[in-house]
């Protein structure tokens, strides 16, 4: 089951409806907007692995909103739909930065396999974060450490790989069951503390109160976020 978030942008209710269906079907994590401009912001604001996009949309066109993307750093995969077949508007959706073109009336197994690959090709270019700072503290994933007012700790493997996963996903929320699958390799099993004993100890080394977390935040009945 993969837990890909994919962002539809698509102004057509009925279509809409039917590809968030289809897509939370398929164990993708999904969300939707109708309107281009809402469309642009979600995508800059959230981190998806991959985003779904009409050309005709209210307020600001699929070509527009890929465009300013591309100029905001955004790389995440475009696939782009649209009911035009002509050559000139599909160059168009290339030039603009989408990475796929798919014409309405479309077969659903074309669609999810175009999907799949466009996933399978962002994760084959995707680098692994090598370091990230914040707030005057310092990880170096590639060493397994942590340097926090000028000290260093070192970072357990699963330690290491779970912030890594927290921190390329900032401002997500993220289950236990899916931490458990991606960063242990674990189905969901039920009554488990894994997680949670391994947040507890990044917050002693991360936090200066791990009480009141402000970095790795729990969201209650839900799981955890990165909050920075």
């Amino acid at each position: 089951m993969s837990h890909a978030r994919i962002l539809l942008v698509e102004d057509e209710p009925n279509l809409r409806r039917t590809l968030t269906d289809l897509l939370r079907s398929d164990g993708y994590v999904v969300e939707s907007s109708d309107d281009g401009v809402k469309g642009q912001e979600l995508a800059t604001k959230n981190p998806f692995d991959l985003i779904i996009l009409d050309v005709m949309l209210p307020s600001r066109d699929g070509f527009e909103v890929c465009r300013r993307l591309r100029e905001n750093g955004i790389n995440t995969p475009v696939l782009m739909l649209t009911a035009r077949s002509e050559l000139n508007n599909k160059v168009q959706g290339f030039k603009a930065g989408s990475d796929d073109y798919l014409t309405k009336p479309f077969e659903t197994p074309e669609l999810e396999a175009r999907i799949e690959a466009l996933l399978r090709r962002a994760s084959r270019g995707r680098a692994q974060l090598r370091s990230y700072d914040f707030d005057g503290i310092h990880v170096d994933f590639t060493k397994s450490e942590l340097t926090k007012n000028g000290k260093s700790t070192a970072l357990g493997e699963r330690e290491a790989r779970l912030l890594r996963y927290l921190i390329e996903r900032k401002g997500t929320i993220l289950s236990r069951d899916e931490l458990l699958q991606e960063v242990w390799g674990y189905k969901s099993i039920p009554l488990t503390r894994t997680v949670d004993v391994h947040i507890a100890w990044l917050r002693q080394k991360i936090e200066d109160d791990p009480k009141n977390p402000k970095y790795i935040v729990t969201v209650h009945g839900q799981g955890y976020r990165f909050g920075r």
